[in-house]
């Protein structure tokens, strides 16, 4: 970014500054996870409905920031400068919009519901041998990835591409301030966030806020009810249409769109001649985005038919992170799909993020930079060598040349296929190994030489989803309230340590386990959280206490034998301890009739004390059972205000489950657990399910494809006969794998292509069949068996149980891929 005085600053965002106002700034900090190199860094203290970034400025100082942002100054550093302002986000957001005015040239503004990122990057991809341009990095659209994104525009660009994202009404008028888009580019307008919106209409008007002051604008002409607000307008009215469609009105008039086996063909009119483009996908979306593409070359008086060439080589853009388990108790980071600074900023993070001692880069070639080698791979060092990782290993005749500009020990190689001839797998162990680079390098084959399983039914786990599920609840708590969250049973089956690794890095307080040996791998892992042990077994105490767990107390053998063994083990220090109460449950607790004893032992037990008090509510998913839900919290807020007045002391105060956090929020005390709501699945509210996001997918592909005739049959038993000719597919999944037996011969289904197919025949320990009769699909296809299309809740009714039972039979062999879009 373009390097900026602090008093500059102050005078843009008009704040107080408090320190030296030449100091220069060229790095802009609002995670301070993230501060790795802060040289000339200014941090701002972002606040939102459950976070104050004020309580992140220590951790941002002990990091090596000097330069702050705040609302109100900070007394503790004497060393430090600050600009005092009325709201942090706006400053950054004022900053922003007056240094996009300094920038005459065309910038494209993109907004829709779906496709804006990838549209950006083909538009990229299309363009950028000539042009300099700068776009928002990955999916930066929101309010202040926006701002970031525009600062980072420089006097050397000459196209600035930047994606607007809003989720509620009254937030796109910020946006428009900032990007100041000249010519916008609308994509497809779905259900996204519609929640949020009186109707689709709100919704379309809200987005189209984003166009104010373009000069074009780019959409699909037989969008009707957009096309008709457009047109009833009073500004949008009178701005150039750039349109696409069907209908003889569009601009860009779709002629033919032939799908052949790995392409599409696609035939335009405009300006009364015929232009016939291929792009290498066959998918519906695909097709679109392609045409938005080309439409907006024709909004940028651009000659598209030198582009043809260019979409026939288009690449797919991977919107998403995988971190994988390998060999060796490592794990993959395969970013290995594009290559650019701002994607390899986003990977190096996620990379000095894992909990592993030994990190390894693996850095390709980087592509599509209209830098000189030497100033692209100066940057590239700069940004790589502040992290110091164990090895860099680089693959590319470029990068190659500039090795000794890299800090770390550094191995080269000309090739992928190189690297891998000389590569041992006894080399790699516990470590993190980061797959950064451009998709011709085909790092793909390095990964499939790490994993430890190759099994084409796998379990993916939306890392980032799971971030916006915590975020959904906590907005329904109050800023006081924590937030333990349960990993017991390995994440409800979907990898403990992942998933514990990301709570803790979004500030959860606590963990829970249900034994002490899963929190002693989450230990080993280097999980430092507070963690709590459910169900502590007398046999793993001693675990307990070596890796400082916290056990629940919900009995007085429990309690002696704890307290036996903190003697034997000479534990000097008071040990924490979490105290159950039994109110309704009927399964483990201390009773009413037990309280005197339990207060009297604990008064001569200074060994623990008491962290908190806890119960559990039998009925909180039961929507007909609130008088008993009532009885439970009487009962324990009765026992909570017996024990702490007794032992004079104020423990943490929590019972309520994801249900009860939705269904009884006015009793949310100190602290929550939340367990399977962090899945996306809420048992008691269709508006939570509405609001949640899926984490969990579990999928595989089509094996083979049989084509069956009339009574043929399928599998053991011959218990399906066709009634019909019939085509009948062959899945490599089966009940040794997690799934129920019982869900055969017509009970379940699974999602091919958007459409739902019965499971045919009885199903084997590692196959089953689906009848694909009605269902336009081949060798090789996708199939979901719980996700997307089934949903997890689909899935849990056609098994008659529940979400805890389906995720946790999910059996070990299905590979976990974890990942963040």
């Amino acid at each position: 970014m373009k390097s900026y005085k602090l008093q500059n600053i102050v005078e843009i965002v008009s704040g107080q500054l408090i320190g030296d106002g030449q100091t220069p700034i060229e790095q802009i900090f609002f995670d301070s996870r993230l501060i790795v190199h802060p040289i000339n860094g200014i941090f701002f203290a972002l606040s939102g409905n459950q976070k104050d970034g004020h309580t992140y400025i220590a951790d941002a100082y002990h990091k090596g920031i000097r330069t702050f942002v705040v609302q109100h100054p900070i007394q503790q550093y004497k060393d430090i400068n600050q600009i005092i302002v009325d709201n942090p986000l706006q400053a950054l957001q004022n900053w922003a919009r007056i240094h996009r005015q300094q920038f005459n040239i065309p910038v494209i503004g993109i907004t829709g519901s779906n496709g804006k990122t990838i549209v950006k990057e083909w538009l990229n991809q299309l363009l950028w041998k000539n042009f300099n341009i700068s776009r928002s990095p990955k999916s930066y659209n929101s309010q202040f990835g926006t701002a970031i994104s525009i600062l980072q525009l420089n006097q050397e660009n000459d196209l600035g591409i930047f994606e607007a994202g809003i989720s509620m009404p009254n937030e796109m008028e910020k946006l428009e301030e900032i990007i100041q888009p000249t010519i916008g580019v609308l994509t497809k307008i779905g259900n996204a966030h519609l929640e949020n919106f009186k109707d689709e209409e709100q919704l379309i008007r809200e987005k189209l806020k984003l166009f104010t002051n373009v000069d074009k604008l780019v959409y699909n002409i037989e969008n009707e009810q957009l096309h008709q607000i457009i047109s009833d307008d009073d500004h949008l009215s009178k701005i150039d249409k750039i349109t696409y469609g069907y209908t003889d009105s569009a601009l860009v008039q779709i002629k033919e769109i032939i799908q052949e086996e790995t392409n599409t063909k696609i035939s335009i009119l405009h300006n009364q001649e015929i232009f016939t483009f291929s792009i290498p996908f066959q998918d519906d979306a695909s097709i679109k985005n392609s045409l938005i593409c080309l439409t907006t070359l024709i909004g940028l008086n651009i000659d598209y038919k030198q582009y043809k060439s260019n979409f026939s080589a288009l690449l797919p853009i991977e919107m998403r992170l995988e971190i994988k388990e390998a060999i060796n108790n490592s794990i993959i980071i395969n970013d290995s799909f594009n290559s650019d600074l701002n994607s390899l900023k986003i990977g190096l993070n996620v990379l000095n993020q894992q909990k592993k001692a030994r990190k390894t880069l693996v850095l390709t070639d980087i592509l599509q930079s209209n830098l000189s080698d030497q100033e692209l791979y100066q940057q590239t060092a700069d940004l790589v060598n502040p992290y110091h990782f164990t090895e860099i290993v680089l693959i590319g005749d470029k990068i190659s040349n500039y090795k000794d500009l890299f800090q770390s020990y550094v191995r080269s190689y000309k090739s992928t296929d190189e690297f891998l001839e000389q590569f041992k797998t006894q080399n790699v162990y516990d470590e993190a190994i980061l797959l950064k680079g451009a998709r011709p390098f085909q790092l793909e084959k390095i990964a499939e030489e790490l994993e430890t399983r190759s099994h084409d039914t796998v379990l993916e786990i939306n890392l980032q989803n799971l971030i916006e599920n915590i975020k959904t609840y906590r907005s329904l708590l109050k800023p006081t309230t924590k937030i333990m969250c349960m990993v017991k049973a390995n994440s409800y089956g979907v990898g403990s340590f992942e998933v514990a690794n990301v709570l803790e890095n979004n500030g959860v307080d606590y963990l829970g386990v249900a034994i002490a040996d899963e929190g002693k791998e989450l230990r080993k892992a280097g999980i430092s959280v507070p963690i709590i042990v459910m169900n502590p077994e007398q046999s793993s105490y001693s675990t307990v206490i070596e890796y400082q767990l916290e056990p629940e107390i919900y009995s007085f053998r429990v309690l002696d034998l704890f307290v036996k063994k903190l003697k034997e083990k000479q534990i000097s220090r008071p040990y924490p301890i979490h105290i159950k109460l039994e109110t309704g449950m009927n399964r483990l607790g201390f009773h009413e009739s037990e309280y005197d004893h339990l207060i009297e032992t604990l008064k001569q037990t200074p060994q623990v004390y008491v962290q908190s008090i806890f119960t559990h509510l039998a009925t909180a998913d039961m929507q007909d059972e609130k008088e008993y839900a009532q009885y439970q919290f009487n009962r324990f807020d009765n026992g909570y205000k017996i024990l702490s007045e007794a032992l004079d002391v104020k423990p943490i105060k929590h019972c309520l489950n994801s249900p009860g956090i939705v269904a009884y929020n006015d009793h949310q005390y100190d602290m929550v657990r939340l367990g399977i709501g962090m899945y996306g699945y809420s048992e008691y509210s269709d508006f939570m399910n509405k609001k949640l996001k899926p984490v969990v997918q579990f999928k595989t592909i089509i094996s083979q494809i049989s084509e069956l005739k009339v009574g043929e049959t399928v599998s053991y038993g011959r218990r399906f006969k066709a009634e019909r000719n019939s085509r009948i597919a062959t899945l490599p999944v089966g009940y040794a794998d997690g799934i129920r037996r019982s869900l055969g011969y017509g009970k379940g289904k699974v999602g091919v292509n958007g459409k739902l197919a019965p499971i045919t025949g009885t199903i084997c320990m590692d196959m089953l069949m689906i009848d694909v009769t009605d269902i336009n699909c081949k060798e090789g296809d996708e199939v979901i068996i719980f996700g997307s299309y089934p949903t997890l809740a689909d899935y849990t009714k056609d098994l008659d149980t529940i979400p805890y039972e389906v995720l946790t039979s999910i059996a070990l062999r299905v590979n976990r891929v974890y990942y963040k879009e």
